[in-house]
Order: structure tokens, then sequence, then C-alpha cells
């Protein structure tokens, strides 16, 4: 039943009058009300940034701090910030959910404090379980232009500079193959780069993607979102999760091709995600003009594996592969052998360290093809891919929060030098790309020289 409106109808020039009578969880409620969980939590977190404003408006007027450009601070700000919604720990209990996705035709979930309707056919919740809350995870360095004015005197920016300069960048590798008659570099347009990550951020991510797997096996999340076949032979059976839209490996029992099926709706992509993707654009990995708005999340058991394949043309180029739990190695070439259930050879091996990102692009995405042979161990990849516009799902409309992305530029008084020098792998003369082997290290940002290149020789 939808709730009693009228005694909270006055006249619009009473507007602000009722407003200040109104408590929190009663204006959460009206405006949030019939709206999907994502929505909700997008209003909760608003109205929670203004609370925070106007206690801050009210603490620099107390020290004569100049109110007007404080405040344009926090509106600046991201409304998914530490400074508004403080990271809390994931609960242990095996029915937390960390993440509500948005509700199947005939349904409204819960979120925060306002009201919320589950259908009579959805599947029954406990009650009993947490409230979902989208900022149980969270990458704690800025994903945005706007800086931290409260917390560590260290300020945000700074220390997503730090970070920043420590990624490790590599673009030259380098296979040679003949092709049409002609010897080209197939594994052209791969980039490999490393500590984009750090060991606490996976941690967030890989408890992200089990609360996620925990959701579909209870069949919280829409139909097409999650898959977890039978594993009737080796390397057969891994569980996978979409968002942003439904991609078909092979015809389904509707008919429908290979490739994104148009008429079907999975979830949207939950926040932490969005954050991973704006991280990698502000850092330089994935380019302003191809910001992924879908991803695939694969889970490995031990022995699991991705055949041999190229990446269908319904996603633009580049895309990208993120790697948790486990090491493994992905195989690149343009004939790729089965050799045994899970088992397959190639004439390039590239390790995944964790928490790096592969970028797939060029000779490498459309001319080499690639296979990850069985997993030694558990391992979670999150490839992350953007739908060419032709093929977006009808009901599709691109998220907001993904548009007009800016990337990081390091301050010039202190990384002058380093600007200068970023990227000179690509102009080196290819006598010079060729020192690198497949198994040597992934230097930080800018701390790769000429003089310790011709030391490697």
């Amino acid at each position: 039943m939808a709730a009693d409106y009228s005694r909270w109808s006055p006249e619009p020039r009473d507007f602000k009058a009722m407003l200040k009578k109104l408590s929190h969880e009663q204006i959460l409620q009206v405006l949030s009300e019939g709206l999907c969980s994502y929505c909700e939590e997008v209003i909760e977190s608003r109205v929670n940034n203004l609370n925070l404003i106007q206690r801050r408006v009210d603490e620099m007027a107390l020290s004569n701090v100049n109110v007007a450009e404080s405040s344009a601070v926090f509106l600046r700000g991201n409304s998914s910030d530490d400074v508004i919604s403080p990271k809390r720990k994931l609960n242990a209990d095996a029915d937390s959910d960390s993440y509500t996705p948005s509700p199947r035709a005939g349904d409204s979930t819960n979120s925060g404090r306002s009201k919320r309707f589950v259908s009579a056919s959805s599947t029954p919740v406990n009650n009993k379980q947490p409230v979902s809350d989208l900022s149980n995870f969270e990458i704690k360095l800025n994903d945005g232009p706007s800086r931290s004015v409260v917390g560590d005197d260290l300020v945000e920016d700074q220390k997503e500079f730090t970070r920043f300069s420590q990624v490790g960048r590599r673009k030259d590798f380098v296979h040679y193959e003949n092709v049409n008659e002609k010897q080209i570099n197939v594994l052209k347009g791969l980039e490999l780069h490393t500590n984009v990550f750090n060991p606490d951020e996976q941690k967030e991510m890989v408890e992200l993607v089990y609360s996620l797997q925990r959701m579909g096996q209870k069949r919280q999340l829409r139909a097409r979102t999650y898959s977890e076949p039978r594993k009737w032979m080796r390397g057969k059976g891994r569980v996978t999760i979409q968002f942003g839209c439904c991609y078909n490996y092979a015809v389904d029992k509707n008919g429908n091709p290979p490739g994104i099926v148009r008429d079907e709706e999975v979830d949207p992509l939950p926040p932490l995600f969005k954050k991973m993707i704006k991280r990698m654009v502000r850092w330089h990995v994935l380019p302003t003009s191809c910001v992924p708005d879908s991803c695939i999340v694969n889970i490995y058991d031990e022995g699991d594996c991705i055949p041999p394949h190229i990446d269908h043309h319904d996603f633009v180029r580049p895309f990208c592969t993120v790697s948790f739990l486990a090491e493994c190695k992905i195989l690149f070439g343009t004939t790729l052998k089965i050799i045994n259930p899970g088992e397959f050879s190639g004439p390039f091996s590239l390790p995944l360290p964790l928490g790096s990102v592969l970028i797939f692009n060029g000779n490498g995405a459309d001319v080499a093809k690639h296979c990850v042979p069985s997993v030694p161990a558990k391992r979670i990849s999150i490839t992350f891919r953007k739908m060419d516009v032709r093929k977006w799902p009808y009901r599709y409309t691109p998220d907001p929060e993904l548009v007009g992305i800016e990337r990081l530029v390091p301050p010039p008084s202190s990384d002058s030098s380093r600007n200068r020098h970023h990227g000179k792998n690509d102009k080196l003369p290819k006598s010079e790309n060729k020192v690198f082997s497949n198994e040597d290290d992934f230097p930080p940002l800018g701390k790769s020289t000429s003089s310790s290149r011709r030391s490697r020789r």
C-alpha cells in the first residue's frame, strides 16, 4: 500500500517550513518512494551530503571560516567518497549482502531507511538479514577531481599521485607470426598495468564478488545476471556474473546467437565496480574515449579454464581484465592448440599478477586469440568492456557517473621530468622495445631509464 502523504501537502510557499518539520527518515521515505534500490541509495547519500554540508557550515561559521568556499568543495565532491559515507566493515555473516541489484519486473527492494516492497512472486528474503549498504565496499583513494577537506594531514589527491606514480606499465610485447603472408606483431596493442589495486582494495573487491555470488545462489539477482553451470567435465562450469548487458557465449535456448542479447536485462554495475572504472580511466590505464559500461565476473575453481577465443565485436576496443586471488598465465597466438580438457598450448605466455590490469587492443585483441589454461587455485577475474552503441540493450541508458571522467594530471613541480619520460617506450626504436623479456619485472611509472635498460642487456 502506498504511503499517505496527504498530511505533507502544504502550500508551496510553506515548503521550507514543511521540510524543517520532517525527520531525516521521513524526508528519505518521501524522496525515495517507488524508486529502484540504486536510486534510493543515491537519494540517501545526497540527503546525507546536505546534512554534512550544513554541519560543516555551522562549524565554519563559528570559526569565522569562509563558508561559501568550503561548502562549494563539498558540493563538488563525489557523494560516495569516504568524507560522506565512511567505510563500514563487511558483516562476516554469510547472509550479509553488500549490493542490492535493480529489482526484477514487479519487484521493489529495500535500501537504507526507505520503504520497500517485495513482489509475491519473488524469492523470499530473510527479514533478519542486515540491510544492504552500497557503501560497504569502497576504494579509499579519490576517484574524481574532488579533494578531501577532512581526515589525514596528507591531502587525498597527494596520496593518489603517490599511488599513481607506483603503477607499473608495460606496452612492449612482441611476438611475430605470419598472417596473410606478412610477418606482424600479433601482440601489438597489449598493455599490462601492475599495482593498480593494492591488497586491501583487492580484498574489498573479492569480498564483494563472494557476496554477489551468494546473492546469485539465492536468486536475488536477475536470472541472466548469474550463471553457475554444472561442472560436467574438467575446465567446464566456472561461475559468471554479468552486469550492464546480457552476453551469450553461444546460441541460447531461445535461438539468440553469440553476442549481446538486446531484449534481455541484467543488473547494473555495482558502485564499487564503477569506482574501479573511474580509477582505471583516471590513472591512464584506460582511455577516456572508451569507458567501460559492462563487465563479466569470472569465478574459477581449481582446474577451471577459458578456451581459445577472440572477444566478440559487440564490444569496442580496448577492453581489460583485472586479476584477483591467484596468479595465472594467459596464452596468446593466432593458433592455440587444445591438448586435453583445460590444457592448451600457445607461442606466448604472460603471467597476470594480482591487482593488475591487462589491456586488450589492436592485434592483441583482434588478431591473436587468447585463453586461460586450467588455473592452479581459486581465482577471480573481472573483464570490463564498452558496448558498441548499436548493440545497446533496448532498455539501456548510459550511467551519468561514468560520463566526463578526467585523467589525473600530476603536479608539474615534482613530476615534470616524469611526465616527459612517460610513454617514452612507445616512441623507442624497435630494437629498444625488445629489451624486455617475458619474465621482466614491471618498474613503477617513470622509474625505467635508458641506462637501466642498457644495464639489463
